[in-house]
């Protein structure tokens, strides 16, 4: 089945059998590989992207379900080398141990953040309970979401608008003729 689909502001047109999860059409198909795989049961919110602006466990997600879908990855949240505000916060606030639950939980706490700008400590752990950290007491990751707010308030511009998308058509063939992942 042929669809389109907006990575990180850039459009691709890519035949999928119709089983495939967008999880791996991500990974395996766009090279996206910040987008992990966690549990593939959609317990863990380790492959959490954003679709159409809201935040989505991407191995729930079917890849057919997201043709014409606008999507973002956490490597689409950068912007000319800096980190988005949510990032910086994880960062500077130390909000992982592993790792492996952090590109779900810096796009989780994105749409909490959208839908409550200046959440408490409560609102948080409510806001990131479908998202599960196996190393950390999620202290840190509640300090980062809570400095990320901070953080986004500061900041005026809007953090997940794209423009000037590219178009791509038949992205395995250009991850071949590229080198990239597979």
């Amino acid at each position: 089945m042929r669809v389109t689909i907006t990575v990180d502001g850039t459009t691709y047109e890519d035949e999928v059998e119709p089983r495939t999860l967008l999880v791996h059409h991500l990974r395996n198909q766009l090279g996206k590989v910040g987008t992990v795989i966690g549990c593939d049961t959609s317990n863990c919110g380790a492959c959490t992207v954003m679709m159409n602006g809201h935040s989505v466990k991407s191995c729930s997600v079917l890849a057919v379900q997201a043709d014409g879908a606008d999507i973002t990855t956490v490597e689409g949240l950068a912007r000319d080398g800096e980190l988005h505000p949510v990032q910086e916060a994880f960062r500077d606030n130390h909000g992982l141990q592993c790792g492996y639950c952090t590109p779900g939980m810096i796009m989780s706490t994105i749409d909490l953040l959208a839908q409550n700008p200046s959440p408490d400590e409560h609102a948080v752990r409510e806001g990131l309970e479908g998202n599960l950290c196996r190393c950390t007491g999620y202290q840190n990751i509640v300090r980062a979401a809570l400095d990320a707010a901070q953080r986004l308030q500061a900041d005026e511009s809007p953090r997940l608008e794209r423009t000037g998308s590219q178009t791509r058509t038949d992205s395995s063939q250009t991850m071949q003729e590229t080198g990239g992942a597979r």
